[in-house]
């Protein structure tokens, strides 16, 4: 058996690792598409750009041990059975489970390894990309320029443009608002287009435009009053370059204690901590709104005010009491309620946003808590569906076993997808929105490995070809008995 099983490892550990590097490169090709615009063609150091990938890496490698532990079984298992490997083992009387079984504990052992890296691993990588491409950002400031969206970060300077060609350079429909002397947006520029560069020493960024004009307020004491009239100067250009000075935007390091306190950096025992941090926030947000409602609100309004008004002291007579007022006072009772109503409405529409912010933060937490767990055990689940699945499909290579790994990881991965938006809308709780993927694959891969075991034709074509066949013939004759019957009785009606 020692032998068998070297040989078993020996057939596994090379695809394994073959199949990491290739899932490993395909997720991160995957993180460059998203980042392409703006990490190629802007003059950074490749050395930064290194190592922004390296932690990129490592904060894809939960997600890539599953797929491949899957690809990798399959090519195993597949290639056993397809050069009859795997029928000469259980020809000798060694069942399924034991052939697989220095294989599962290869594949405990990579999920135990996949929880600690999400858990010490992943959060730190995760601070130190989220901090470095932070700190790329500031030292490019025009990376950061969105369609649409108001830029503040340079100081003295509000920046907004329309859109971008598909080179990412040429911005259309610029607006530039100018306050840097501290007396307000006293100047505003719009062109058609634009270039907005920062220089290689990062210290002025270099806006040209064309096909605009500038608006400038002339008169620096009429500014301080909203009424006053204001005169201003119109100025029309076809070319302008601006040169403005960046201050503190050369390449700097930010500190990671910025993104720290982030739910995406957290190990378990942090998120822990943080969770049961928010939950104390929550209990005394809804003890402080049950003492305002009981206390302040109702006790206020329903026995205070029958204390000093008599004519209500013993009982609620609101309609007799209202009857019995002036058309001037019942118009100041219904302002007064209505103003009542709506301050008691906005205080509850208040309580309920912040407490759902609470809850949705909780929430989130809780997310990436049982992430942690539900993407390590993934991978010891996958290695059960894809054990008995090579065994019965016993096709070897990249073709098939790709195809299947690929689709059951699509399923895990929409079902997972789907659990996590449901928790983040608060439609479930988050034990059961993260773990409903792998509540739907166990019993799959038990049912896989019940039909290895007892050598099931679950994927042989001709079995279902012939179960067709029969089903048909079965169908024919049902149908031919059914017409027999139905003439006979017409027969016997008309005699």
């Amino acid at each position: 058996m020692k032998r068998l099983y070297v040989f078993l490892l020996r057939a596994y550990i090379g695809p394994m690792v073959m199949t990491f590097f290739i899932v490993m490169f395909i997720l991160l090709m995957q993180f460059l598409w998203r980042y392409i615009d703006d990490l190629v063609g802007k003059g950074m150091d490749f050395t930064l750009v290194a190592e922004l990938l390296l932690y990129a890496s490592v904060g894809l490698i939960p997600m890539a041990l599953p797929l491949a532990t899957m690809l990798a079984v399959l090519m195993t298992m597949g290639n056993l059975g397809e050069h009859n490997e795997l029928l000469a083992m259980k020809s000798a009387g060694i069942s399924l489970p034991r052939i697989i079984f220095p294989l599962g504990v290869v594949s405990l052992l990579v999920t135990l390894l996949a929880y600690g890296v999400a858990d010490y691993l992943v959060p730190v990588s995760t601070l130190k990309m989220r901090t470095l491409i932070y700190s790329l950002q500031q030292q490019r400031p025009d990376l950061v320029i969105r369609p649409g969206v108001f830029y503040n970060d340079i100081a003295g300077y509000s920046l907004r443009i329309g859109s971008r060609d598909r080179d990412g350079r040429m911005m259309r429909d610029l607006m530039i608002y100018d306050h840097s002397e501290g007396r307000g947006n006293v100047s505003v520029t719009r062109a058609d287009s634009g270039l907005i560069t920062v220089t290689p020493d990062s210290k002025y960024l270099l806006v040209e435009l064309y096909s605009g004009t500038r608006y400038d307020e002339t008169d620096p004491d009429a500014v301080a009053s909203s009424t006053a009239k204001r005169s201003a100067r119109t100025t029309h250009f076809r070319r302008e370059r601006l040169v403005k000075r960046l201050e503190g935007f050369g390449f700097e390091r930010s500190n990671e204690e910025v993104f720290s306190n982030t739910y995406h950096v957290m190990n378990t025992r942090q998120l822990r901590r943080a969770v049961d941090s928010i939950e104390g926030v929550q209990d005394s947000m809804i003890t402080e709104q049950h003492r305002l409602f009981t206390q302040e609100l109702f006790y206020r309004k329903l026995v205070v005010d029958t204390v000093y008004r008599r004519e209500l002291r013993d009982t609620f007579r609101l309609l007799s009491h209202y009857a019995g007022l002036d058309t001037v006072q019942r118009k100041q009772a219904l302002a007064g309620a209505i103003e009542e109503a709506q301050r008691i409405k906005s205080k509850v529409a208040s309580y309920d946003d912040d407490l759902r912010y609470e809850f949705k933060m909780e929430a989130k937490h809780l997310i990436e808590f049982f992430r942690k767990y539900s993407m390590s055990l993934a991978v010891f689940i996958f290695f059960l569906i894809g054990a008995p699945l090579g065994a019965i499909i016993r096709k070897g290579g990249l073709g098939m076993p790709v195809v299947i790994s690929v689709l059951f990881f699509l399923v895990y991965y929409v079902i997972s997808i789907t659990g996590e938006k449901m928790v983040r809308q608060l439609a479930t709780e988050a034990w059961i929105g993260m773990w409903i993927s792998t509540w739907i694959l166990i019993p799959l891969a038990v049912f896989l490995l019940y039909k290895a075991t007892t050598d099931s034709v679950l994927l042989n074509r001709d079995w279902y070809a012939r179960s067709l066949r029969k089903w048909l013939r079965l169908h024919k004759k049902v149908l031919q008995l059914l017409h027999k019957r139905r003439t006979s009785r017409n027969t016997r009606t008309v005699a």
